[in-house]
């Protein structure tokens, strides 16, 4: 009872077990004895094939902010602030594709998508960031309230002195994949770490396996020499 009572936990705690970059899968390291992650598993041109194409095709669909009418009809709410953001321009730095694209990636590779939400003064939306997935946690304070940890790094912007920022659930977009508790998304690859793994080592070892045959066959031909063809499996 304790693995499924781990498996399905209930929704008071809910745990991302994605945090750190060097995670180890939750059943452990792969059957084939290759670990992968989401790096190295985007190293196979089939993973890499699909997220790259799922991630531009949700990209590149129209995002628009409607606004209802008194007749009950809708128009697009062009002078929305918000219509800036989600359409065109969600930070200086990238367009609304590529926002939507690395969403869409850290979702299918993570289980998660975050952005932070910017605020000003006033409590207006003025920018939207992407997080790093691997490097997010969601749990709960005494008084039950969810609240998001993020670990920073050299690479981020000095927003902060210290390492781990905390952040209300009002400041994180948070878009979780298929999951158990319908608060954290469980990374895809956890349950496809087998055929995701076995490419890899059979790369790795493709070399050794074709100089062990090859040896195998000249020792053959040297003690065997009447029988090289039909043991080497070249039909006599």
């Amino acid at each position: 009872m304790g693995f499924f009572s781990g498996l399905f936990r209930s929704r008071d705690k809910p745990q991302n077990r994605t945090t750190g970059s060097a995670y180890s899968f939750f059943f452990g390291g792969s059957a084939a004895g290759k670990r992968v992650n989401e790096r190295s598993a985007m190293q196979m041109t089939a993973v890499y094939s699909c997220v790259r194409i799922l991630a531009e095709a949700v990209a590149g669909l129209p995002l628009h902010l409607y606004r209802y009418k008194e007749d009950g009809g809708k128009e697009k709410a062009l002078d929305h602030p918000l219509y800036l953001l989600l359409h065109d321009e969600p930070n200086p730095e990238m367009s609304s594709f590529v926002f939507r694209e690395t969403l869409m990636t850290h979702l299918l590779l993570w289980g998660n998508a975050y952005a932070q939400i910017i605020r000003n003064g006033r409590g207006e939306v003025m920018a939207l960031y992407p997080l790093m997935p691997d490097r997010m946690a969601v749990d709960r304070d005494d008084k039950g309230q969810l609240y998001y940890e993020y670990t920073t790094s050299a690479d981020d912007a000095p927003i902060s002195k210290s390492s781990i920022v905390r952040l209300k659930p009002s400041d994180v977009l948070h878009i979780p994949g298929l999951g158990f508790d319908g608060l954290v998304g469980y990374p895809p690859l956890r349950w496809q770490r087998t055929p995701s793994a076995l490419p890899l080592p059979q790369r790795n070892t493709a070399p050794n396996f074709l100089q062990m045959a090859r040896s195998q066959a000249v020792c053959r031909s040297i003690r065997e020499p009447s029988r090289t063809r039909r043991g080497c499996g070249i039909p006599g």
